[in-house]
């Protein structure tokens, strides 16, 4: 592979694998022309396709991976069973220096304890989260967690917005994200006890974050802040709502 950024793809993670998933690496490609791929999953048919994907093709190195991981499977039985499938390999070329990044469409569950196994966590981090970049009035919001934890303590949720800062700056280019945890009000005494104290750990700490207090649910897509800070329960349920509720109202406009 060249030199510059590589990103390990799995081919096979998806509802709609490998179609979707070529389709996008095709768009990355003309967009960021100096990137490559690894992209794992069954070769033969991963390079018959790439053929109507030029931009695809001349970025690509294609690496066989017979098995997948199906998106019904629980985490438990991915560890045990998934080893030499395409998410499994795709992760494993992060592992070992190969590529910089690892992207998956598939099961979330087996994704998130396959990198758990494999590339372990950052020094600092005790849990993993799921991000969502969210569309608001002044561009996008990283919210999270949005699934990986159905609870978070105040410790947590402070690991959380400072990974959530850090990815903000790292894709939008911002200097200094705000970030809000995301409430039931935006006064002091509001909410449970682990969001309360994870307020009072970031004013008291020292943390280094532009830290704007309690958000409520409709300042996400306002943009009152750059990070919305929650446990992935509250998260996942805000998240499949906004989802929900933008069908809604393009099913009426189409009408």
């Amino acid at each position: 592979m060249a030199d510059g950024l590589v990103i390990s793809v799995d081919g096979m993670g998806g509802d709609h694998a490998p179609e979707s998933v070529l389709d996008g690496i095709e768009i990355a490609a003309r967009k960021a022309p100096g990137a490559r791929f690894l992209i794992h999953g069954p070769a033969a048919r991963l390079t018959q396709m790439l053929e109507q994907r030029p931009a695809a093709k001349a970025a690509s190195t294609v690496r066989d991976a017979e098995k997948f991981v199906a998106m019904d499977v629980k985490p438990s039985q991915a560890l045990r069973q998934g080893k030499g499938t395409s998410m499994w390999n795709a992760l494993v070329s992060v592992e070992t220096g190969e590529a910089q990044a690892c992207v998956s469409a598939g099961n979330t569950g087996a994704l998130m304890a396959m990198a758990m196994m494999r590339l372990r966590k950052m020094e600092g981090v005790h849990r993993p989260a799921l991000v969502a970049t969210w569309p608001t009035a002044q561009g996008f919001a990283a919210v999270l967690d949005v699934g990986a934890n159905v609870e978070a303590d105040g410790s947590q949720l402070v690991e959380f917005a400072i990974m959530g800062e850090a990815f903000h700056r790292a894709v939008r280019g911002s200097s200094r994200p705000k970030v809000g945890l995301l409430n039931v009000g935006s006064e002091d005494q509001k909410g449970h006890e682990e969001i309360r104290s994870a307020a009072r750990l970031i004013r008291e700490a020292g943390v280094d974050l532009d830290f704007y207090g309690f958000v409520e649910g409709d300042d996400i897509s306002k943009g009152t802040v750059d990070v919305v800070v929650t446990d992935g329960f509250t998260g996942n349920i805000a998240m499949k709502t906004a989802e929900g509720t933008a069908r809604l109202v393009a099913g009426f406009l189409r009408e």
